[in-house]
């Protein structure tokens, strides 16, 4: 396992798209700090201490960085499918199986990577903003809740990116659909007690940015646990049909 995740870390340094989803991170910092130039009562947003941290992680989970790192995921799952390099590996032999768990493992790596990105950029621009204001207990907190999100928001959006393995699509279309079940949770979070349902919306209530009961977080945490069931399933499924396939075939030629 270690040598297949240090191959897909290889294969990663060699590509753009690790620099397309910083790009996008630094962008979205970007974007909510030009947000908080907007004033309320005669005071701009980013005048609060804390505004810009609080803000940055719950707009960039609801717009931008699901969908990135779905795209990171499905890019690195399909890449060896669309590059018609996938049969060169399996004279090796290498078990598909492992190596698809390999790259599920380095998106859950780059999830956490995208997020504490975040969370520096944020940091900096409090620190240069409200230096006073800040104490290490207020950038602990915010440390925790950035990384949570980071592992939550990967467990929310796995049966996205096991579906586009299976499928075998573009990867791209799984930065479609991502966004727009990101996205949708900003509808989920006004449904009250339903809200827990909903994985977006869970992230947020696990990792503290919501003032979540014990029950909302016990059913966050299931709807969380649901999404890794049904990415293991559809992952499973795919690869026991290939095997199935592949079996058939030399039963054929027999």
């Amino acid at each position: 396992m270690r040598l297949l995740l240090w191959a897909e870390r290889q294969k990663l340094r060699r590509s753009k798209i690790v620099w397309i989803a910083v790009f996008a991170t630094v962008m979205a910092a970007v974007i909510v700090f030009a947000q908080g130039q907007f004033s309320y009562s005669g005071e701009k947003y980013i005048s609060g201490a804390e505004w810009f941290m609080t803000a940055a992680q719950s707009l960039g989970t609801f717009f931008v960085l699901p969908a990135v790192i779905a795209l990171l995921g499905g890019y690195m799952i399909c890449r060896e499918e669309q590059e018609d390099t996938l049969k060169s590996l399996k004279i090796i032999p290498i078990n598909e199986m492992r190596l698809t768990f390999a790259k599920m493992i380095m998106t859950l790596f780059y999830s956490v990577f995208i997020y504490l990105l975040l969370f520096i950029i944020t940091l900096l621009v409090e620190v240069a903003l409200h230096y006073e204001d800040l104490t290490f207990e207020i950038i602990g907190r915010f440390l925790k809740m950035y990384l949570l999100n980071g592992v939550c928001v990967f467990l929310a959006i796995s049966p996205i990116i096991a579906l586009t393995a299976r499928l075998k699509k573009s990867y791209w279309l799984s930065l479609v659909f991502t966004e727009i079940y990101s996205f949708a949770g900003l509808f989920a979070s006004t449904l009250g007690s339903l809200r827990a349902f909903y994985p977006i919306v869970a992230v947020f209530n696990l990792s503290g940015y919501y003032n979540a009961t014990p029950g909302e977080m016990v059913i966050s945490a299931a709807s969380l646990l649901a999404c890794v069931a049904a990415a293991s399933f559809i992952l499973i499924t795919d690869v026991v049909k290939k095997r199935i396939i592949t079996l058939h075939k030399i039963i054929s030629c027999e």
